[in-house]
């Protein structure tokens, strides 16, 4: 196990700079550090879910799991050539996600985030996921990022989409289908 905190205030970060993993110092708007604080906000998004009262077992597992991997996917993204996430997490969400969605009726139309309390917080904490793949990609255009750490947002992001559709009904909520209205209404509208 690596260093246990025993002080949580060090004051080095107090010049805009934080340590990476490997002990670099980096700017805190550092691409590197955008990218590994965005899965820690996903992952506390994530908490948030893990925190409603009522949610379905499996689905309580199944992101208790996925935080496990966000922590090692951070950890991933501090240290410059790290890896841990690997083809078996992926091949775990895919699968995880084909379970649920097997569940579900089909889509024919897109939905508007919200429902109950949980199905709102996993549309929530799947935006969060889809801002840390941005910027994991934005890290990728200038350094090294492992493939399979891209395509774990990317499947997440996709797992917390049918987890919330999983959740509003086992909240006895429905589904708020999108009817297009402000789109409609746009295109009436002059333009100049």
């Amino acid at each position: 196990m690596g260093h246990r905190l025993s002080k949580i205030y060090t004051r080095t970060g107090d010049d805009g700079t934080t340590a990476l993993g490997d002990g670099t110092r980096v700017r805190k708007d550092h691409p590197r550090v955008e990218a590994f604080g965005t899965v820690d906000e996903a992952n506390s998004a994530i908490g948030t879910v893990l925190a409603v009262a009522g949610l379905p077992d499996p689905v309580r597992e199944c992101l208790t799991r996925v935080q496990h991997d966000l922590f090692d996917l951070g950890a991933e993204l501090c240290i410059p050539g790290h890896r841990v996430i690997g083809p078996a997490q992926i091949e775990r969400l895919e699968s995880d996600l084909d379970a649920f969605n097997a569940t579900l009726p089909p889509l024919k139309e897109f939905i508007l985030p919200g429902g109950g309390p949980a199905a709102s917080a996993c549309h929530l904490a799947r935006t969060v996921c889809r801002r840390a793949e941005r910027r994991a990609w934005s890290l990728a255009a200038t350094e090294t990022v492992a493939a399979e750490a891209l395509i774990y947002l990317n499947r997440l992001s996709d797992l917390l989409f049918v987890l919330a559709r999983v959740a509003a009904r086992a909240e006895k909520g429905g589904e708020s289908l999108w009817r297009g209205t402000s789109a409609d209404a746009a295109k009436d509208q002059p333009r100049d």
